[in-house]
């Protein structure tokens, strides 16, 4: 049985794990997916259910493919 929020929790480590590798902030990667600074910090704690649309344009500024978070 799939847990929405272990899902969520794991899709934020990706995407911290990720932005650390390249370097860069919350903000720069929320300016760079035209989201907002704190959205960014809810999705990374698992608390914000996101949408498949603002996941595909997070996984385009930190080069991953979606299928990355789903592994």
């Amino acid at each position: 049985m799939v847990n929405e929020a272990d899902v969520l929790t794991d899709i934020g480590k990706i995407i911290v794990r990720r932005r650390k590798e390249l370097n860069i902030t919350q903000e720069e990667l929320a300016y760079s997916a035209n989201v907002d600074r704190t959205y960014i910090g809810y999705i990374e704690n698992g608390k914000q259910n996101i949408s498949i649309s603002i996941l595909c344009k997070i996984a385009n500024v930190l080069d991953l493919d979606m299928k990355d978070f789903f592994s």
